[in-house]
């Protein structure tokens, strides 16, 4: 196992990354390091796709940078490549399941303090017309705890 690295970083969860960029404490660095069980629905060298454990929508997937990135809000513009890749992927993986009407479907991230896990996730929704009340309020468009990854696209765009 590598040595941790102690140097807190705008991407890291605890400051505590180690030399593959991996926060020792994150599930979502656990999980892309197979340390978790949980099937992996796509993997390569920069993201990685696994089911939501608590689905808003028939389908609901997450899509994780493999190394540690935080919140949404520590992105900087240098962040949008990963961000539209974290959407392609999203957008691949509902394929893969038989997903095809796109104006059915939410992608978006937790907006900070809201969000249980520091790991950058997208949230892949489908179909948005099947989601429950509880779903449509916790991924709610346009509010003070989740935002879409087209507004943060935006967001990360605007900046100097």
């Amino acid at each position: 196992m590598a040595a941790a690295v102690n140097t807190p970083t705008p991407e890291s969860g605890t400051g505590k990354t180690d030399e593959g960029g991996y926060d020792q404490k994150c599930i979502f660095c656990k999980i892309v390091k197979r340390e978790m069980g949980t099937e992996i629905l796509h993997n390569d060298e920069t993201v990685s796709c696994f089911r939501d454990i608590r689905p808003g929508a028939p389908h609901h997937y997450l899509v994780v940078p493999n190394k540690h990135v935080g919140n949404c809000k520590s992105l900087r513009k240098e962040h949008m490549p990963l961000v539209e890749k974290m959407v392609d992927i999203g957008k691949e993986i509902l394929q893969k399941n038989n997903v095809t009407d796109l104006n059915d479907v939410r992608f978006g991230f937790h907006w900070p303090p809201f969000s249980t896990v520091t790991h950058l996730h997208l949230h892949v929704l489908a179909p948005v017309s099947q989601m429950g009340f509880m779903s449509r309020l916790v991924y709610r468009l346009n509010s003070y705890w989740f935002i879409t990854a087209d507004q943060l696209l935006q967001n990360l765009n605007s900046m100097s």
